[in-house]
């Protein structure tokens, strides 16, 4: 809610639905998740739902980077410079990304926990996660492994449409648009992310398959990793991750 509106200005209803949710979500228990899964496995379907659900606050790394850039906080100032370096392929380093983190879950919306999601990558950003977690006092409580066949994902990916403006994505066989090609809401022509193509998915999948398994690893050898069927339909991927949270 925008602070210059007076609370008085406001409509009762979206004074009393703000006051419902944060009564609900006061009785929520912290959490403090990583969705890991390759392109296509549905961490993008399930993670405003768990969001929502738990109270959580969403970090997108890739996102967190880009508003630290745009905020010009001293990491984002660093983060600007790593990253006009990152175009001549130079990374940006991971003590970086996670004192980005460490920034953002200060902010009220991250109270309950949040979800991470694209990070950590490797063992090391993993390690330096925890590090940064444990002297807050706080660790991972749960890893959720989207894990599916690469067979199901190619399928799944290359039927992708999305609408740029609002994010919104289409299925040309799952959730197809009421008009082919067109969003729902606005009308407007949807578009094929140039990631989405079979080539694309191909090595996507052989860099996360060498790259992140090592970490689905690391958090299964201390107990935090529940791994879900996500080949199976939205609903009933989200009933596990419910019964694996609860």
């Amino acid at each position: 809610m925008a602070s210059s509106v007076a609370l008085e200005d406001l409509p009762s209803v979206d004074i009393m639905t703000e006051l419902l949710r944060r009564m609900k979500c006061s009785s929520k228990p912290d959490k403090r998740l990583i969705l890991v899964g390759p392109p296509g496995s549905g961490k993008g379907t399930q993670s405003p739902i768990i969001k929502d659900e738990y109270c959580l606050c969403h970090l997108a790394t890739g996102d967190m980077l880009r508003a630290a850039v745009a905020a010009k906080t001293p990491l984002g100032i660093k983060a600007k410079e790593a990253m006009s370096k990152a175009s001549k392929g130079e990374l940006v380093s991971d003590d970086l990304v996670v004192g980005i983190i460490d920034e953002a879950m200060k902010k009220p919306s991250c109270q309950k926990g949040f979800i991470l999601d694209g990070f950590p990558r490797t063992v090391v950003q993993a390690e330096k996660l925890d590090e940064m977690l444990q002297k807050q006092g706080a660790k991972i409580d749960k890893v959720l492994n989207f894990a599916i066949d690469d067979a199901i994902l190619e399928e799944r990916i290359t039927g992708r449409w999305i609408h740029p403006s609002s994010g919104r994505s289409y299925h040309m066989k799952f959730a197809p648009p009421k008009v082919p090609g067109v969003d729902d809401v606005t009308g407007e022509p949807l578009i094929q992310r140039k990631d989405d193509t079979a080539e694309v998915l191909k090595s996507r999948l052989e860099a996360f398959h060498r790259q992140t398994e090592p970490v689905i690893d690391y958090y299964a050898k201390k107990g935090a990793v529940a791994q879900l069927h996500a080949e199976k339909p939205p609903k009933e991927v989200t009933a596990e991750v419910q019964k694996v949270l609860s």
